[in-house]
């Protein structure tokens, strides 16, 4: 008997012992699939996507003559190592999590959850492709292949596409909960119509090779059920808080310091508002904060003012400064890559909307440290006004559902009305308001004058590419921080036309695609790296030197 309970004893203990051992394995602190949030997962997706946002229209926005492009030539504007952040925030962070997000949020009947996630991964990887051309996606995120093969880029677009429907059935279906939504706070109509206009971006976007489009835009007008009003913008907000964490937008933070600095604006963006069409358009003291009222004219601040313009510049482009008219718009030239000079505190600065930086009531202060709304900007990812322009391109080009010229009408005072309720509800409203009292402004008036003089444009044009290209400029006008769709509007339409011209006489060929990023032309085996950057990519079928 006692033998037996010996036995009895030392199996219990191999019992015990093997139980210890597992227990050992399972770290009580690490977060595994089973115990993930998916709440917190999507925090974090929408924060890296805020991010991916800045990281990708960064570059379209200097190429599209926003901000300035530095380098004196094109090739060079942009090195593989360039845009590594944004290719590993897309594929480390934000297309991971979201695989990791989906099964777990569908398991859990956290549909809302689910349906933000896929919107987001359609953006991340339309984009991509709209940058880069073909990209993994098949084999991507396959922790067993570390040499992903690239997807041509329609069948990313069309992935991209799917994931969007497949969104708008998440939407659509009984959620168990709503997520900490940063874009919309848990309305699901509004995701629906964000789910559909970004629908309506990739399909005119790809028109050119698309025969399809008109019917699928024209499926799309008939689900009424696009973004259409301010309420219904897909942006995202920033905050004032300055640390611990910095909340702020990115490009207030990159400028609004005691040394000032940060992007140079571009002159040519800054002639057009203000001069182009013999007044000033009624948005350029949002966008814009000028340090100085008057044009400097010391050779030390400023090189270019004792030089002449470049002999390949057309008649009246304008040329070191963003008016012809001494007023202070200090930003540089399209592709000028002279050095900086102590001119921190003196060119001109990101303004109010989007930034959340100063409005420009003619105080010419040196921009500092919690000055203007403080950084609490937006992200204008796909507004009211962008829907409205791309159906009249839409309704002008493929002949789908609408009239171009309401359209065109719509889209600007849309725009006109975002940036004003925006300007509003911030911090900087009571300096908005006492400057238009004190001379005299009437806001609607403005406005009202900018809309005649866009259609009396548009109705002296005698060509339908002459009326685009006043569509495609007022939708540049309007996409002022946002260069994703700058970028993509250029390369599908070469407009606006007549962009101020480089420096440099011959700046070689206007990038249409970007070299592949190091981190992963340098680490996968399947990857080869571009020969230049003048590869278009899938849906640029447009003749070389329409972009330039």
């Amino acid at each position: 008997m006692i033998k037996y309970i010996k036995i009895f004893s030392l199996v219990l203990g191999i019992l015990f012992l093997n139980a210890c051992k597992l227990d050992l394995l399972d770290n009580p602190n690490a977060v595994t699939l089973n115990s993930a949030s998916p709440t917190f997962i999507l925090n974090r997706i929408q924060l890296d996507f805020a991010t991916f946002f800045n990281q990708a229209s960064d570059p379209g926005m200097r190429l599209t003559r926003m901000i300035n492009q530095g380098s004196a030539i094109y090739i060079n504007a942009y090195s593989p190592q360039t845009l590594d952040g944004m290719w590993t925030n897309g594929y480390a962070n934000i297309l991971t999590d979201v695989k990791t997000l989906i099964p777990l949020a569908e398991r859990s009947n956290l549909f809302v959850h689910a349906g933000i996630a896929r919107v987001i991964r359609a953006y991340v990887i339309a984009t991509m492709t709209d940058f880069f051309g073909s990209v993994p996606l098949t084999e991507a995120l396959d922790g067993t292949n570390f040499n992903p093969k690239a997807d041509e880029g329609a069948t990313i677009y069309q992935a991209a596409i799917a994931d969007l429907d497949k969104a708008i059935e998440n939407f659509n279906a009984n959620s168990s909960a709503i997520p900490s939504d940063y874009f919309y706070a848990g309305n699901r109509e509004n995701w629906i119509r964000a789910a559909n206009s970004l629908k309506l971006k990739l399909v005119l976007t790809r028109r050119l090779v698309d025969n399809g489009a008109a019917a699928t835009i024209n499926s799309l007008i008939a689900t009424n059920r696009l973004i259409s009003t301010g309420a219904q913008n897909f942006r995202f907000r920033f905050s004032a808080n300055l640390a611990n964490p910095d909340s702020r937008h990115p490009r207030y933070a990159g400028q609004y310091s005691p040394t000032g600095g940060g992007d140079y604006q571009a002159n040519f963006y800054m002639w057009t508002m203000n001069d182009s069409k013999g007044f000033q358009d009624p948005r350029t003291r949002y966008y814009f904060y000028r340090q100085r009222l008057r044009n400097t004219t010391d050779v030390n601040e400023l090189r270019c003012i004792t030089n002449q313009p470049p002999a390949h510049y057309p008649q009246g482009m304008p040329f070191c400064f963003g008016s012809t008219a001494s007023l202070g718009y200090w930003g540089r030239d399209h592709l000028s890559n002279e050095g900086i000079p102590p001119d921190g505190l003196a060119r001109t600065a990101w303004g109010l909307y989007p930034a959340g930086g100063r409005f420009d009531d003619d105080r010419g202060q040196p921009v500092t440290l919690v000055t203007g709304a403080q950084g609490a900007g937006i992200h204008p990812i796909m507004m009211s006004s962008f829907v409205d322009f791309m159906l009249a391109e839409s309704a002008l080009v493929l002949k789908t559902t609408g009239n171009p010229r309401a359209l065109l009408e719509s889209a600007v005072r849309k725009s006109m009305a975002d940036v004003r309720s925006f300007a509003l509800s911030t911090i900087e409203a009571s300096f908005v308001t006492n400057f238009e009292a004190a001379r005299g402004i009437n806001w609607d008036n403005e406005v009202n004058r900018y809309v005649n003089r866009v259609l009396e444009l548009y109705d002296a044009a005698t060509t339908d590419d002459a009326r685009l290209d006043v569509i495609a400029r007022e939708y540049w006008l309007a996409l002022y921080g946002n260069g994703i769709e700058a970028y993509n509007l250029y390369r599908r339409t070469g407009k606006p036309a007549g962009m101020q011209p480089a420096l440099e006489a011959n700046p070689g060929g206007f990038i249409r695609s970007f070299f592949y990023p190091a981190v992963f032309a340098n680490r996968n085996a399947n990857a080869k790296q571009k020969d230049n950057v003048t590869t278009p990519v899938f849906w640029d079928t447009n003749p070389p030197g329409l972009t330039r």
